[in-house]
């Protein structure tokens, strides 16, 4: 029978004691590896731009997650404002980077988490949670004292401190990460963050040593365990064949991948001539197979149907 791991935290006193130790960290902010060192709680914000309070652009069933998230009931999407990463080519560049959505305080963001639950939702799917950890941990209380039983999917960029993944080990059941560069040239240039290749490994390491391998119940839904994306880009800037070797030697053979062949150009995208173009058939194929090659078989199966190659 499965229980989330929240709920067994919140029975022996665990998660209340998370929910102290992370908003105290908002008053010298260091829950991401920009270690801003802003005090939110008084209303100051670092590169995030996101103080005290968080903000929602929107929250609905969403059926165009990976296939063990969505079953038939769609996963429960929270799509936070701002971002701690802010690549030049962001897709959901409105929320990420010009701010997009409205401040939610506790009641209102646990009542968006009961509400995609009675909707049916398999899981509370949180996108870009890692500069909110305070706020997502405080309403998760709430929510769960009033009900709140189904999974939590961490959706993340894949930039967050091992520190703060620690602080979510025992409440988070599902870790979906990017893995996006591997070098960190284009990880500064994109990101202007070169350390990225270091810290998505170590953060990616930590999950799985929470969660394991992604665990499916018998109707084929997720119910704990690590899912990791992968964008494929032009001109193979992403390096794809060395983050599947690291995910087959470092993590696990069995690790569940979803290879991405969406990639467009969005965002400030066009001021890069490198990807000012989307992925081209050829080169989506090649993932693939790099990904088999360096022994990840366990791939998201859907087809890439709404992307038109080149």
């Amino acid at each position: 029978m499965f229980e989330a791991a929240y709920i067994r935290a919140l029975q022996d006193g665990s998660l209340s004691a998370k929910v102290e130790t992370a908003r105290e960290m908002l008053r010298d902010c260091n829950l991401c590896p920009r270690d801003c060192r802003v005090n939110r709680l008084e209303g100051e914000t670092g590169f995030c731009g996101i103080g005290e309070k968080a903000m929602v652009a929107s929250a609905h069933p969403h059926y165009g997650e990976e296939g063990p998230l969505v079953g038939s009931g769609g996963s429960g999407t929270i799509f936070f404002t701002s971002c701690n990463l802010k690549c030049v080519f962001c897709q959901n560049f409105e929320i990420s980077q010009l701010m997009e959505g409205r401040e939610v305080d506790r009641p209102r963001l646990a009542d968006l988490m009961l509400d995609l639950q009675k909707m049916g939702c398999h899981n509370i799917n949180f996108v870009t949670p890692s500069h909110v950890v305070p706020q997502i941990l405080d309403a998760l209380y709430m929510a769960a004292e009033k009900g709140l039983k189904v999974p939590l999917v961490y959706n993340t960029g894949g930039y967050d401190c091992v520190e703060i993944l620690r602080l979510l080990d025992g409440v988070v059941d599902i870790y979906m990460p990017d893995l996006k560069f591997m070098d960190s040239e284009a990880s500064k240039l994109l990101m202007n963050a070169p350390d990225y290749p270091d810290v998505v490994k170590a953060a990616i390491r930590e999950m799985h040593r929470q969660v394991g391998d992604l665990e499916l119940n018998q109707k084929g839904v997720a119910t704990r365990g690590l899912l990791v994306r992968h964008l494929v880009m032009p001109d193979d800037l992403a390096s794809t064949r060395q983050a599947m070797r690291f995910l087959a030697e470092e993590i696990s053979s069995n690790t569940y991948v979803n290879v991405m062949s969406q990639y467009r150009p969005c965002g400030r995208a066009f001021e890069d001539a490198r990807i000012a173009r989307s992925v081209t058939r050829r080169e989506y194929e090649a993932a693939l197979k790099a990904a088999e090659e360096q022994g990840i078989t366990r791939l998201d199966e859907r087809a890439p149907i709404r992307l038109r190659f080149l």
